[in-house]
């Protein structure tokens, strides 16, 4: 009986200390949270800007060219802003000129990545911020816009390149947002209420590009989940 007892007060030192640990990670933890939750806060005052590393890209091997501040607004998605959704477009025109029109503040319209016929990318605006890509307030808010070099009448535009690195990109953005890879989630322009423009066009291949996304999300997955973008 003098083993047992000693054993369930062994047992009872060691739910206590078990407790006691368990309480003072608790409140660790709870104290992150709140630390976190506080900067959130803090980022969406008026007046605030979270800060941002000049130069720094959402998507590795992206060259970054900066858009015009007058072709975007500054965001904290997805806290403020939920992502649930791609946008693709199509320029109707080369990169050059699709780069040269979103550093126009006149232009008033820009979207955040552009991938050329070689499949090389530009990001013009981070995934943190709203672009002006859409023409629609809502669909801006809540997705990330990918244009493509070429036009909406000339299929030898979209080239091999292009598909396999447009659907890396987007395979990366579903991940890191939780995006359904579907046609409800990745849609055309065309598809945004409210606008008048035909872009990606019919000779835009959506169950070639669907085929890709979700073949690139699961090599993707295999080297690991892709983290949310910081402000810097």
């Amino acid at each position: 009986m003098g083993a047992k007892g000693a054993s369930e007060d062994g047992d009872r030192r060691i739910g206590r200390r078990a407790l006691i640990v368990g309480g003072l990670a608790a409140a660790a933890g709870t104290a992150a949270l709140a630390r976190d939750e506080l900067a959130r806060l803090w980022w969406r005052l008026p007046g605030v800007e979270k800060p941002r590393t000049p130069g720094e890209v959402d998507f590795t091997g992206a060259r970054w060219v900066a858009a015009s501040d007058a072709n975007w607004r500054g965001a904290d998605r997805p806290d403020d802003f939920g992502v649930d959704m791609v946008v693709v477009h199509v320029t109707q025109g080369s990169l050059d000129s699709a780069v040269k029109a979103f550093q126009n503040p006149g232009h008033k319209a820009a979207a955040h990545y552009i991938v050329g016929k070689d499949g090389r990318i530009t990001q013009m605006i981070r995934e943190l911020d709203v672009a002006y890509h859409a023409g629609n307030r809502d669909y801006n808010e809540r997705s990330v816009g990918i244009e493509h070099e070429g036009f909406v009448d000339r299929p030898e535009d979209f080239t091999d390149e292009m598909y396999a690195a447009s659907a890396r990109l987007t395979a990366r953005i579903c991940a890191r947002y939780e995006i359904p890879v579907d046609r409800e989630h990745i849609i055309g322009h065309v598809e945004v209420p409210g606008t008048d423009h035909t872009d990606p066009g019919p000779h835009w291949d959506w169950d070639r590009y669907l085929n890709l996304v979700r073949r690139a999300g699961t090599a993707q997955a295999g080297l690991g989940r892709t983290p949310a973008p910081t402000g810097g």
